[in-house]
């Protein structure tokens, strides 16, 4: 019996752009694993290229918010679209951005431990927000930039409300530059990181697991080539540094002009304002990536209850 259903299939296929057929091969290959199915495919360049943005997985909303020279992102999560229109449940989000502000570190326990404007704690607020709406919903994490001089510019792409929206971004600043000009250069970068959604900083910072992962996939690519081994480990070491070149934002190409890599952008606008500008830090937050959300087939269901 298949270690995969149906479901498994068609996701792999979302994730991949492979075939049908090619995907169950694969599948088939690896026991059900669709992530190292993601990878298998990849490696016998069957599958397209690893797509920036993560699928989108889960309702709810991203909530940003600065105050001084810190800023914080929150996502909470609801089982619905619907929800996420709601004022209180909009009022909820917003104002536990507003009190994670006040919470050291990135500890959502300690978020929701946290009073509440209202009284009680994110927690208690959080527990009765579900009994009254009648649908679950989840602090799910939050994160914390800051500068000690200078700006952190929040940018919300497609705001649902103020500082509300499914694609959140805080861009962290070091500079003695003016605010004007940090204000404009912190939201030109901000767009760019909501469009090209970087995976790190710089290339050092790139989590060790993906390259890991990128490499073994490189390498059985230029196995499959056949070539020398001295050519393999170059082909090898060239795709890796290609990988860390398109996911680091301080190397990235600028999507304003498609040339200039974001280091240039910050180093001339800080030569343009006569003051040092240092780009040390930055959050995207996309509502619901990395999050599986169950597809239920309506009709199936029926059709497996009668017996069809």
């Amino acid at each position: 019996m298949a270690a995969y259903t149906a479901a498994d299939v068609k996701t792999l296929r979302e994730r991949s752009g492979a075939g049908m057929m090619d995907c169950k091969k694969a599948l088939d290959e690896t026991n059900g694993d669709i992530e190292a199915a993601v990878d298998a495919l990849r490696a016998k360049g069957l599958a397209a290229a690893a797509k920036k943005s993560s699928r989108t997985a889960a309702e709810g909303l991203v909530g940003v918010a600065v105050e001084g020279t810190k800023g914080v992102a929150v996502e909470v999560n609801s089982e619905t679209d619907f929800v996420a229109k709601n004022e209180q449940f909009q009022d909820f989000v917003r104002k536990t951005t507003t009190v994670a502000l006040g919470v050291d570190g990135d500890d959502v326990e300690a978020l929701k431990a946290a009073a509440y404007p209202d009284g009680g704690s994110v927690a208690d607020k959080l527990t009765n927000n579900v009994a009254t709406i009648g649908e679950n919903q989840q602090v799910r994490r939050m994160k914390t930039v800051s500068v000690k001089q200078g700006l952190v510019v929040p940018y919300m792409h497609n705001a649902a409300a103020p500082g509300l929206g499914k694609i959140g971004v805080l861009v962290a600043l070091e500079s003695e530059a003016s605010a004007d000009v940090l204000e404009t250069l912190g939201k030109q970068i901000a767009m760019h990181i909501a469009a090209a959604f970087p995976l790190a900083l710089t290339a050092e910072d790139l989590d060790a697991e993906l390259i890991a992962r990128e490499r073994k996939i490189a390498e059985e690519k230029a196995a499959e080539s056949g070539k020398p081994e001295a050519v393999q480990a170059k082909m090898v070491d060239g795709a890796i540094a290609k990988y860390a070149k398109e996911n680091a934002l301080l190397s990235q190409v600028f999507v304003m002009d498609n040339k200039t890599p974001i280091l240039e952008v910050v180093n001339a606008a800080g030569k343009e304002a006569g003051a040092k500008i240092e780009l040390v830090d930055f959050v995207r937050y996309q509502l619901g990536e990395g999050i599986e959300k169950e597809v239920s087939d309506f009709a199936a269901e029926v059709a497996a209850a009668a017996g069809i």
